[in-house]
């Protein structure tokens, strides 16, 4: 993934989790005070699916398109980039942050890793993000299930 170093950038990571549309609404919102692209990235594991990967990517891809317009009206950010990348998420998700002035992820409170920020991505961005970092903590708490 190749990005211009001379744009002004937000980036978000989005797996469609509650914790990852909070983030890509706090991405939008920075975004558009910025007065910078929005870059979208949905990150999949090579390894992940049966499914061959031009399917899986044209799926995932109709599926981010779909998901983003419904959070972030264009009116809202008319600049937005969406982009599905194979790799390791926190990785990919530091890598992209090279050229950008902030780098948004979701994350749960707690996680089946042990990891008190959830799963295995936020370390990673943690350690190796090379711009300022927000992560959005579990968006259920407080929420009752009916």
């Amino acid at each position: 993934m190749k990005l211009v170093p001379d744009q002004r950038r937000v980036v978000v990571g989005v797996d469609g989790s509650p914790n990852s549309i909070a983030a890509l609404h706090r991405a939008a919102r920075e975004a558009r005070d910025r007065h910078a692209r929005l870059l979208v990235l949905r990150v999949l594991r090579p390894g992940d699916s049966s499914a061959p990967r031009l399917f899986r990517t044209a799926k995932e891809w109709k599926h981010l398109r779909t998901l983003v317009a419904a959070e972030v009206p264009r009116s809202q950010h008319p600049t937005t980039t969406l982009r599905i990348v194979y790799g390791e998420p926190g990785e990919v998700l530091a890598k992209a942050s090279e050229h950008a002035e902030l780098l948004v992820v979701g994350a749960r409170l707690h996680s089946e890793y042990g990891n008190p920020l959830g799963g295995d991505t936020v370390p990673v961005v943690r350690e190796k993000a090379r711009c300022q970092l927000v992560i959005c903590a579990d968006q259920r708490i407080g929420q009752e299930s009916h």
